[in-house]
C-alpha cells in the first residue's frame, strides 16, 4: 500500500503525500463499512404501543373496531361513561384491555325506591323548633293584583328513537348482491368481499344504530359501522356514497350506502361482523344463498 502511494505521489511534498494517504484510507473504510440505518417513519404519531390519540371524526366504536376491542371494555378501561363521548387530543389506552376482566352487561336504570333493610329502618320523627313570639304589625291594606295571563304549555316531545334500547339480532340478511370474491381469514382478512357493480345497494344486515360514518379508518374507504345490540357490530367498507349518518337508527334491509371502490382498486363491498369486538366469519351467520 505504501509503495503504491509512493509511486502515485512521489512528486508531492511529504505533507501532501500524508494527506493523500489519509484520504485513501478513509475512502476504503467507507466502502467496506455497513450502510447507515434508515429511519422508519411508518408509524403514525397518533398511535403508540399502548395508547391512541383521538383525532377529529373518531368515535369510541371506531377506535375499538380499529384495535379489535369491545367498545364497553375500552370505555371501562379509560373511565368513559355512556354515551361514550371522546374529544380530539384525548389519549385512549388500547393495550392490555381484556374483556375477561369486565362485566359486560347493559346499563340498567334502577328505580329510586328503597327495598329490604333500607325500607325496614325506622324514620326518626322530625323535631319542631321551639316557637318564637313574633312582634305584632299593623294590618296592611290589601291591594288587588291582576291575575297573570294563562301560560300555554307545550306538548311533551316523544323520545327520539335513537334513545330506545336495541333489540338482540334474531336474523341476518345479506348486505349486498354479488358473489363473494374473497373469503374470511382470522389473521389476514377479517371479513368478506362482495363483488358487483358500482352503485349496487348496500343494506343493513339487521336493525341497529349507526355509530360511525366516515373515512377515518385507513384501508376501508367510505365506512359505516352499525351497532345492532350489546354483542354485535357490522361494518360496510369501500362505499361510493354513504346514505346514513352517525346516530341514525336503521332497520333490517334499509339502504344505507352504495357500493363503490373508495380505498381499494376495484368495486366491492368489504363486510365484517364483530362479536364483542372480535371479528367472526360472516358466512357463519348470513343465510345460505
Amino acid at each position: 500500500m505504501t509503495d503504491i502511494v509512493y509511486c502515485q505521489f512521489r512528486f508531492l511534498t511529504p505533507v501532501a503525500c500524508l494527506v493523500a494517504c489519509l484520504l485513501m484510507l478513509l475512502l476504503q473504510g467507507c466502502a467496506g463499512g455497513t450502510r447507515a440505518p434508515i429511519e422508519d417513519r411508518h408509524n403514525s404519531s397518533s398511535t403508540t404501543s399502548s395508547s391512541y390519540t383521538v383525532r377529529r371524526g373518531d368515535t369510541l366504536y371506531a377506535i375499538a373496531f380499529r384495535f379489535g376491542q369491545d367498545y364497553r371494555a375500552l370505555a371501562m378501561a379509560n373511565s368513559i361513561e355512556p354515551p361514550y363521548t371522546i374529544y380530539p387530543g384525548q389519549r385512549i389506552r388500547v393495550a392490555g384491555v381484556d374483556t375477561a376482566g369486565y362485566t359486560l352487561v347493559p346499563r340498567v336504570t334502577r328505580p329510586a325506591t328503597r327495598t329490604g333493610s333500607e325500607s325496614a329502618a325506622p324514620t326518626p320523627a322530625p323535631v319542631s323548633p321551639p316557637a318564637v313570639a313574633q312582634p305584632t304589625r299593623p294590618p296592611l291594606k290589601s291591594a288587588r293584583v291582576p291575575a297573570p295571563p294563562p301560560v300555554a304549555v307545550a306538548p311533551a316531545m316523544p323520545a327520539r328513537p335513537a334513545n330506545a334500547a336495541l333489540t338482540p339480532v334474531s336474523a341476518w340478511r345479506w348486505p349486498s348482491p354479488g358473489p363473494v370474491v374473497r373469503g374470511y381469514s382470522a389473521t389476514v382478512h377479517k371479513g368478506i368481499d362482495i363483488g358487483g357493480q358500482r352503485g349496487d345497494p348496500v343494506v343493513a344486515v339487521a336493525s341497529g344504530q349507526v355509530v360511525y360514518a366516515g373515512t377515518g379508518i385507513i384501508g376501508f374507504g367510505e365506512l359505516l359501522i352499525v351497532k345492532h345490540d350489546d354483542v354485535y357490530l357490522s361494518a360496510y367498507g369501500h362505499n361510493d356514497r354513504l346514505l346514513a349518518a352517525e346516530g341514525d337508527r336503521v332497520t333490517a334491509g334499509q339502504k344505507i350506502a352504495e357500493k363503490g371502490s373508495t380505498g381499494t382498486d376495484s368495486v366491492k363491498l368489504h363486510f365484517e361482523i364483530r362479536r364483542e369486538g372480535k371479528p367472526v366469519d360472516p358466512l357463519g351467520l348470513l343465510p345460505r344463498k
